[in-house]
């Protein structure tokens, strides 16, 4: 359960990978649920033109009035940007094709790493008690993946089981560099999340040796299994924990929540 001590204001965490195909919008779904299942209060951001994220959570295309574009570029309210979803705990900013053009037109603002840092606190996200914001990112070190690294705590990056995982990740790393000593020297990496794993595909064992050798205690315990239920509940509009609670990709989501909120714990003590 939440921490009555904890301090105020949300732990805001960016999804992040400039790899397509890699779990994150999945993850960042599937963990938002996991938490709010744990009694956490939760915000998930979709950042990603294609908003698959708020298509998974089941709010319609034609529904999405204020999006997380006019949060960003219109200085719209939270409070008209953020929807329920059909996860008690839950809550999302939706994204419309709109934010493929937001890159463009951030340019020429000043200060155009810090919008959505700064939207994120505005006095109005206090009514949602949140405890947790989480940030889908789309797929590529661009603006809005900047603007995301700079609102944000940490990064979570999901890693997907194959050959090659690890190349791409050390220009992540780099933009995470470059951030913290250009806008936000207090980001951390919350973790590598070794996602699609199948334990009985020697690649995916070698990747996760690999991963674990390479960032050593940066690599969540938790792996997420490829699982054909994670696949299927977004077509539902539901994350996988109330799709089929049973499942092996379930539990793994379910153990990941649990996994965060203990080294979370563990950092703050």
């Amino acid at each position: 359960m939440p921490d009555p001590t904890r301090p105020v204001g949300p732990r805001i965490i960016s999804i992040v990978n400039q790899k397509g195909g890699v779990g994150k919008t999945t993850t960042a779904i599937n963990l938002g649920a996991a938490l709010a299942d744990e009694g956490f209060n939760v915000l998930l951001v979709d950042l990603d033109p294609q908003g698959n994220a708020s298509t998974g959570l089941g709010i319609d295309a034609t529904d999405r009035e204020v999006t997380t574009y006019d949060l960003l570029l219109e200085d719209a309210d939270l409070r008209d940007v953020i929807r329920p979803t059909n996860v008690a705990g839950l809550v999302i900013a939706p994204a419309t094709t709109d934010l493929s053009s937001a890159d463009i037109q951030m340019m020429s603002i000043e200060k155009r790493s810090f919008l959505l840092h700064d939207a994120l606190r505005q006095p109005a996200i206090d009514a949602f008690m949140l405890d947790f914001v989480l940030i889908d990112c789309p797929p590529s070190l661009s603006l809005l993946t900047v603007n995301a690294m700079v609102a944000s705590h940490s990064v979570l990056i999901p890693l997907q089981s194959e050959f090659f995982a690890l190349e791409g990740l050390s220009q992540l790393m780099l933009t995470v560099r470059e951030v913290r000593q250009t806008a936000n020297p207090d980001l951390r990496i919350e973790g590598v999340l070794l996602t699609m794993y199948d334990r009985r595909n020697n690649l995916s064992q070698q990747v996760e040796a690999d991963a674990r050798k390479t960032l050593g205690e940066l690599v969540f315990k938790t792996v997420v299994p490829r699982n054909v239920r994670v696949s299927e509940a977004p077509s539902f509009a539901m994350p996988v924990i109330s799709y089929d609670p049973g499942s092996k990709g379930s539990q793994a989501y379910r153990a990941l929540a649990q996994e965060l909120v203990e080294k979370l714990e563990q950092t703050a003590s």
